[in-house]
Formats: structure tokens, sequence, C-alpha cells
């Protein structure tokens, strides 16, 4: 089975996040279950748990190099003048001089593998940062000038970098989503470039959504050109007002038409679904909640729903999507929350 970049990434940030939650709460039975429930569900679920745990594993074992320059000697530990030395080569045998090291090295272990995890969660975002001139974070909307008077608007938990000289104005979208409202000129073409797609304005107001491998190009306003591969051969098309195409791994193109007000209604923190999977619908709401949503059921992420959602209230929108189809919304902790049949 071939998995999207989108649940791959999900799974890993969730992973790592089941990690820290199971480190800290350890001997809790249902905190454990809930976990193993995440576990089975999908196979990306499976591969971000096991590459996250072998790390951790990894590093747990790892020997410590300089273990020379931070060990305290066990002599040394107390005043020297204490009448009964607690921790002197009498008071303590060999082996339980053993055991205290190696309980010492054991929460240093860990320690370091806890931060190596963190790391491996963190280290696509530190680089994304790097790549980056724009971003936003979960449930922020930016706006961005741009020195040729056009404008920018960054969905939640998006990022784009910038590429402007005398010939060419270029837009790559690193993650997420935008909106561009673009000051045309032909001396300049404005272009976005989201994977192996690129959009090019002629005077309009548009949308670009990067979901893993897939690119979402939809039109408000004007016209745009969209170049792409298809079956390994360039392919493009012209999108006018209430068009949209989504392009996937492969080049594949499906287009269709909306109302034009109702493309990127995140402009306004709504999320509308007509006849969407809800799993897709939590997908989207992913980027307002600041905390992990887990789906317990996957005969409920596959019912299909039709309504508007208001996102900056994450947790509201969620039972309105999941209550008309027997689901609710359990929060486990202040950062989990579980979605479920009832």
């Amino acid at each position: 089975m071939t998995l999207s970049g989108v649940e791959k990434d999900r799974a890993t940030t969730e992973a790592a996040r089941w990690l820290v939650a199971l480190e800290d709460a350890p001997d809790d039975p249902s905190l454990r279950a809930q976990f193993d429930v995440w576990l089975q569900l999908t196979p990306a679920n499976a591969d971000a748990w096991k590459n996250t745990k072998d790390v951790y594993d990894m590093m747990a074992k790892a020997e410590p190099a300089y273990e020379r320059i931070w060990r305290i000697p066990v002599t040394d530990l107390g005043p020297r003048n204490h009448p009964t030395p607690i921790f002197n080569n009498r008071a303590i045998s060999a082996k339980q001089r053993q055991s205290s090291l190696r309980s010492r090295l054991a929460i240093m272990g860990l320690s370091v593998a806890a931060a190596a995890a963190c790391l491996m969660f963190l280290a696509p975002a530190l680089l994304l940062h790097l790549r980056a001139d724009y971003l936003t974070s979960t449930a922020e909307i930016r706006l961005v000038r741009l020195e040729d008077g056009s404008t920018v608007q960054l969905a939640p938990e998006s990022a784009i970098d910038v590429s402007f000289d005398g010939v060419d104005r270029r837009i790559h979208l690193l993650k997420g989503e935008a909106f561009f409202q673009v000051t045309h000129d032909p001396a300049r073409p404005f272009q976005v470039v989201s994977n192996d797609v690129k959009t090019t304005d002629i005077g309009t107001a548009f949308d670009v959504r990067l979901e893993g491998d897939e690119t979402i190009v939809a039109v408000r306003e004007g016209r745009v050109r969209v170049d792409y591969q298809d079956s390994q051969q360039p392919a493009s098309a012209e999108l006018e007002q209430g068009d949209w195409i989504q392009i996937d791994r492969y080049g594949k193109p499906e287009r269709n038409k909306s109302a034009p007000d109702e493309i990127a209604p995140w402009l306004d923190n709504q999320i509308i679904a007509r006849d969407r999977p809800i799993g897709e619908v939590i997908n989207d709401l992913r980027r307002y909640y600041s905390g992990m949503i887990v789906l317990r059921d996957a005969g409920l992420g596959d019912e299909r729903v039709t309504g508007v959602y208001n996102a900056s209230n994450p947790v509201q929108a969620l039972q309105a999507v999941v209550g008309p189809h027997g689901g609710m919304v359990r929060q486990l902790s202040p950062w989990i929350l579980i979605l479920s049949r009832q």
C-alpha cells in the first residue's frame, strides 16, 4: 500500500506525541488502550511508531562516551567529616554501586533518547524554517505584501519561499496552502511552484494547496495556466473563475467547478464540505488544533458530510462533523482529542 505524504507527516507527528504521552504516564491503562487503537488504525501509524521507537531504543542503548567527565565519585559525596559516611565503599557494596550507576545511566539514556525523538520530530520543521521566507503556525493566517504590490495570504501551517528578479516573480509553496492576489505584469510572469506543478497568473486571484504529493489549484477571479507532467509528458490546463484542478503524484488531473465564493473559505476561518469523507474534514481541522486528533473508528472517517464548519473553534467543529453519524469527541488530555462512535 502506497502512503501519501500527508499520511506520513501526520503519523510521524502523532507518533512523537504518543512517545511523550506514554513516557509521562507509563502506568495509565486508558492511555495505553487509546494508543493501541491508534497504532492499528493505519499502516502509516505502525510504520511511524516503529521508526520513532527504533530511534528511541537505539539512543537508550548508547554507551556514555564521556562518563569519566560527568561521573561523581561515590567517595566524594557528602561532607568528609560525616561520622557515618553514607556514600563510601564500606557502607555501599560494589553491587549496590553498580546498580546505582546503572540507574543513573538508564535515566541519562532515556533523557538522550527523548531528546533524539524530539529532534527527529523537530528536524523537518527546522529545515522548513531555514528554507521559508514566510510561514505560519497552527490556526494562524498571515497576510504578506510583496514588493510588486501582489499579496499572499498563508493558511495555517503553511510556508512559502519568494524569489523575485528582473525577469520572473516566483513563489515556491513549501507546505500547506496560500491565496494569491496578483498585480498583473506580462513582462514579469508571476508563478507559483508546488512540487512539479507550476501555476502562472494571467491576471487573477487564486488558491494553491499542497497535500503531500498532490496539488490543488482553484481560481476565484480571472485565469491561470497550470503546467504539470502527465504520464511523463508535459501537459497544461487553463482555469477560469470557479475552476479547480487536482493533480496527484502521478500527474493525473481531476477537474471540477465550484462557486467562486467557496474557494479558499479558510480566509474566513471556515471549512466547507460538500459530500466529503469525514476523515478529510478532520485533516483540515488538524491545522487549527495545536494538539493531536485521533480518529479511533476508520468507518466513521469514511462517512460523508456536507456542511460549513467554524475552524476557529475546532473542538466544536469536530463535534458538528461526527455527531450526526453517531460520533463523539472526548478530550483525553489538554492536547489529545479522541473521536469515536458513541
